[in-house]
């Protein structure tokens, strides 16, 4: 079972995370990219990453935009390091 993170913490750890959030008790991000050609593009390089990981991000398509949600099911639905670790890893992804 994985830790629950507090406030500070998670506040933190966003200062190296750029332009992640927190909503809902989530991370949150959301990509803006060229088309839905990319977009889906992007969304296939995540849930690679996530598979890999083995954590996976809840993830909603509008056309050219892509958000991304991470908690942790196991930690009450809360953010752990399982979560900043897997925003971390779509960080570095190249966008398409």
């Amino acid at each position: 079972m994985s830790a629950a993170l507090t406030p500070s913490q998670i506040q933190e750890a966003l200062l190296g995370l750029h332009g992640w959030g927190v909503e809902h008790a989530k991370l949150l991000k959301v990509y803006k990219l060229k088309d839905f050609k990319a977009a889906l593009a992007f969304m296939n390089q995540v849930g690679a990453v996530a598979e890999q990981l083995n954590h996976h991000p809840e993830i909603h398509n509008n056309w050219n935009m892509v958000a991304l949600r991470l908690c942790t099911h196991d930690a009450g639905g809360q953010i752990t390091e399982k979560d900043l670790t897997l925003a971390r890893a779509i960080q570095s992804l190249s966008l398409p």
